[in-house]
């Protein structure tokens, strides 16, 4: 260690001031930031807070750490602490509640929250201020690497969606027929389908190795992710064969988080999935998957008609009967080739941030370690 490192208490070097009831109706949308138990909530034209400011979460998301580069109003759910509440370097504060593990301590049965008291009782190493500076200056060195990772996946996604609204949003002006997702799926029996219901497969039946069993975690990031994985036996897909996925197959989430979509990848091995899914295999001269991926998330027509069929503000009405009846336009093939090229290009883009964003996540988490225990 350098310099001279003391055992305290959480108590001992700061004050978690109480956050002051700022309604939305009340915020005039100034240049200070209003800050909630999960992040900035709106904007005023006054704060309460003097200089940089930690915000950590006292209701709702209890133990939350949020930090503001200048005075702001934290709101009646939070603490915060301040320059006037703490001798100690405000950005190595910062860093070492995001890592202390606040969230852990409720002990409301029915509401979550932090006790103040609870908070002050945990013990850390405190390093001298110039150590505390030092360190500070290598998390937010690394934080930054992260965000910026983070940064240019949301700016992909972003630049997808506006390629997508200029290729493909003004459907009525580029005079292209109407179809619905039953006219574009492939003309077979089974084209859309969800899993296996009720007895058909049931959870004891799942085993260690076979053939994999698809459900809502490989779609829920509106991209085909392996999650958990579930295999049934070769016996048992014996008796659920048609359910099996395709390549290229569009699979909806109706139950639990619904409402998401993916398009299951070119190396997927023999799979089927679960009742959780509606899986569309597609008449590929109609449509494309990726296509019908994008147009699903993003475009105004299909979200506007899922927002007005579907039952409640979070898709817990989606069923199969509407997806089969949602319109979808027929753009030209060869346009949507032309987008299936481009976004596959931009996917590789986002895969390697995202490598990059992980290895950086773990070498993160490998300098706090050191930096709080004095290795750094």
């Amino acid at each position: 260690m350098k310099g001279e490192w003391r055992s305290v208490r959480l108590g001992d070097i700061c004050v978690f001031n109480y956050g002051k009831a700022l309604p939305a109706s009340a915020r005039n949308g100034g240049k200070t930031p209003v800050f909630g138990s999960n992040g900035i909530v709106g904007h005023h034209d006054s704060a309460i807070t003097k200089g940089r400011t930690i915000v950590i979460g006292r209701k709702g998301s209890f133990g939350e750490i949020n930090y503001s580069d200048k005075a702001c109003w934290p709101i009646d759910t939070t603490y915060f602490v301040d320059e006037l509440s703490t001798e100690h370097d405000i950005r190595w504060l910062a860093h070492r509640l995001a890592c202390l593990g606040l969230n852990r301590l409720n002990k409301a049965a029915a509401v979550p929250g932090l006790n103040r008291e609870d908070a002050y009782r945990q013990e850390l190493l405190l390093p001298p201020l110039s150590e505390q500076r030092r360190i500070a200056a290598i998390l937010d060195l690394a934080d930054t690497l992260r965000a910026k990772h983070q940064e240019a996946l949301t700016q992909l996604d972003r630049l997808t969606q506006a390629i997508f609204i200029d290729m493909f949003g003004d459907v009525a002006a580029k005079g292209w027929p109407m179809d619905n997702v039953a006219g574009i799926a492939l003309s077979r029996k089974g084209a859309i389908r969800t899993g296996p219901f009720g007895s058909q497969l049931l959870h004891s039946e799942f085993v260690d190795d076979g053939i994999p069993v698809l459900g809502i975690d490989n779609v829920v990031a509106n991209e085909f992710r392996w999650g958990e994985r579930r295999y049934i036996s070769d016996k048992k897909y014996q008796e659920l064969k048609r359910y099996t996925v395709q390549k290229g197959d569009v699979l909806i989430t109706i139950m639990g988080t619904c409402g998401r979509c993916a398009v299951v990848p070119e190396d997927i091995p023999i799979a089927i999935n679960t009742k959780h899914i509606c899986c569309i295999t597609l008449d590929q001269n109609k449509c494309l998957p990726s296509f019908l991926h994008a147009y699903f998330l993003r475009h105004p027509i299909a979200r506007k008609y899922l927002a007005r069929t579907a039952k409640g503000a979070i898709m817990d009405g989606l069923n199969m009967g509407i997806i089969k009846e949602m319109p979808v336009p027929l753009p030209p093939i060869g346009l949507q080739r032309d987008f299936s090229t481009w976004s596959a290009a931009v996917e590789k883009l986002k895969i390697a941030h995202r490598s990059s964003l992980a290895n950086l996540d773990a070498l993160f988490a490998g300098l706090q370690h050191r930096a709080f225990s004095g290795k750094l």
